[in-house]
């Protein structure tokens, strides 16, 4: 399992036939990039301006930066760029964040930001900053909402995969894997908090609230990552492609 593009890394000459002795799946997605700025933009149509938090020892941080900065681009909208490696830049991270007019923040996906979980979700929060987040351990911390593939079935596609291997199969005839089911998790506690209507508004929606109905957990079954959004300043209505779900 790997959170980069595999071509791009140079670990495989195409998804479709890795060739060599590599094969797996990918958790990252160009699409799951655009839909994460495009979450932002529908939330805050106001704000023309972004904030991307990267991990600068991360070896995919300037792949990933160009990544978002170009989705952001095409929806009409700027990408600030904020690194840190450590707690304490982190801290001074959210200090420039709060000293720029930044609608929201997009935390990329990073080991190190994902044990220091609890510190970004209680900074944004004090910042008063919606960020987006791509694992829902985040919102089950406080954050305001994730997207991006679930993990449950990306482990699940690997351990096909690895029991297809040890059957004989070669790694170079098995196509690498993309992610096919995607999670949208808000965190309502967090959304009220910050002044946002994050509610599911589609009864048709395959959606889960918590019993204290902290949290919905909106889940995509999809050839492809893409969810039509429509909504306010403030508000969230999400209305998806019923077509394209699969109960």
């Amino acid at each position: 399992m790997i959170g980069a593009d595999p071509v791009k890394a140079g670990l495989v000459i195409s998804f479709n036939r890795p060739a060599g002795n590599i094969t797996g799946v990918t958790v990252i997605t160009d699409l799951v990039i655009t839909k994460r700025v495009e979450l932002m933009r529908q939330l805050l149509p106001a704000a023309d301006m972004f904030a991307l938090l990267l991990n600068s020892h991360n070896p995919n941080a300037e792949t990933r930066s160009r990544d978002v900065q170009r989705a952001a681009r095409a929806l009409g909208r700027r990408i600030y760029v904020l690194y840190a490696s450590d707690e304490n830049e982190i801290d001074v991270a959210f200090a420039k964040l709060a000293q720029q007019r930044i609608g929201g923040l997009l935390v990329q996906s990073d080991p190190f930001f994902t044990s220091q979980r609890d510190q970004l979700v209680a900074l944004a929060a004090h910042h008063a900053v919606p960020t987006i987040y791509e694992q829902r351990e985040y919102v089950a911390a406080g954050g305001l909402m994730s997207y991006g593939a679930s993990q449950p079935d990306v482990y699940r596609q690997g351990g096909v995969y690895t029991a297809r291997i040890l059957k004989g199969e070669k790694p170079a005839d098995l196509p690498v894997m993309q992610p096919t089911k995607f999670e949208l998790v808000i965190n309502l506690k967090a959304a009220k908090a910050l002044g946002l209507n994050c509610r599911p508004q589609c009864s048709r929606l395959p959606t889960r609230l918590s019993n204290n109905h902290t949290f919905a957990v909106v889940c995509c079954i999809c050839s492809r990552p893409e969810l039509a959004w429509t909504g306010r300043a403030g508000s969230l209505s999400l209305r998806p492609h019923l077509n394209e779900l699969r109960n």
